[in-house]
């Protein structure tokens, strides 16, 4: 017993694994594991009982009806019908529908917002941000307007308003290829002089004043959703059209190379005949697509929500708030009003 009490010498290196009252039970399987044997159990005696292996215990058993049935092996589970889905799925998209049209409904308004800003700053702006017409910088005569489509107009109505500029410019070239066609023939025939002269005048009287009185007010109205402005140009503009047809129509001494003077023209020289015979199929272009534009702005000013009342109230605003009208009916009410006690007395 003094083997095992007693303690060894430093020395010593000393396993108490291997120790033989250990390794002798170790591998014996007569004796249970620790958490099956307690020592302290006063009621057992004798050693303790040999251990027994725990009979491997079998998983329970799902009865068939509660599986879901397939068929084949391949054949994906069955995890409820698709009209129990339906409703939940209809449900949702709604939601997520709605959700986007608020969110694209608060942009817009965002972006409108933003570009009325943007306009009202550049009406308050120096004269500097004027950009158009494009003119060189030894020219005496400086740009009149701001004119940037890509900044001023919203995306949806960019590519309308660029349209409508680049029909501007077409219309300016077929008063040019017009001027042409008048001089050709006077050179031919010295009796056409006044139709020559008119070519003349309406190259210089209808290039600025057309992008003045109708394309700058379809560049306003859709840069601001002004309805006075949208007014002002579908005036205008008809008159246009309806000065466009009777351009295409070519009544003589009237300085237009319509269908009429064209084929009068061939009989006095064939190769100026056929000059306005092109330039009259220029004209019938011109009309047509004026007729086109026309009903394209149309419908697109009755999805902005402009109206006749918002026009007029517009246009009252702009008279009150211009100063030279205000001054105009100081004047004339001061005029009136001496007037009155002169004849009084």
């Amino acid at each position: 017993m003094s083997k095992y009490t007693s303690f060894p010498e430093p020395s010593e290196d000393h396993n108490p694994f291997q120790d033989p009252s250990v390794t002798q039970h170790s591998s014996s399987t007569d004796y249970p594991t620790l958490d099956l044997y307690n020592p302290f159990d006063t009621r057992a005696s004798g050693p303790p009982p040999p251990y027994e292996a725990a009979p491997p215990t079998s998983p329970p058993t799902i009865p068939p009806q509660a599986l879901p049935s397939r068929t084949t092996p391949t054949e994906p589970r069955n995890y409820g019908s698709y009209s129990t889905q339906q409703p939940v799925v209809n449900a949702a998209t709604a939601d997520l529908l709605k959700k986007q049209e608020e969110l694209e409904r608060k942009a817009k308004e965002l972006e409108r917002r933003e570009r009325e800003l943007d306009s009202q700053s550049r009406s308050t702006g120096s004269s500097s941000q004027k950009n158009w017409p494009p003119l060189p910088s030894f020219c005496p005569v400086g740009p009149c307007f701001y004119h940037d489509i890509n900044v001023e107009i919203s995306q949806a109505f960019q590519r309308i308003v660029t349209i409508m500029y680049y029909y501007w410019m077409y219309s300016a070239c077929t008063l040019v290829f017009n001027f042409i066609s008048c001089l050709s023939l006077f050179c031919v025939d010295t009796n056409s002089g006044v139709g020559f002269g008119l070519a003349i005048l309406w190259l210089l009287l209808f290039t600025p004043c057309s992008f003045v009185c109708w394309y700058r007010p379809v560049y306003k109205a859709f840069r601001s959703d002004s309805s006075f402005n949208f007014f002002m140009f579908f005036f205008i503009f008809f008159v246009q059209v309806v000065l466009y047809v009777l351009m295409t129509i070519g009544i003589p001494g009237w300085g237009f190379s319509g269908w009429i003077v064209g084929l009068a023209a061939l009989k006095t020289n064939t190769a100026v005949g056929v000059i306005m015979l092109l330039n009259a199929l220029v004209f019938t272009a011109q009309a047509a697509m004026g007729v086109v534009l026309l009903k394209k702005v149309h419908s697109l000013y009755r999805q902005t929500g402009a109206s006749f009342q918002k026009a007029q109230a517009e246009f009252a605003t702009g008279v009150l708030s211009n100063e030279a009208v205000r001054q105009a009916a100081v004047n004339a009410t001061a005029t009136a009003a001496q007037g009155a006690f002169t004849g009084a007395r």
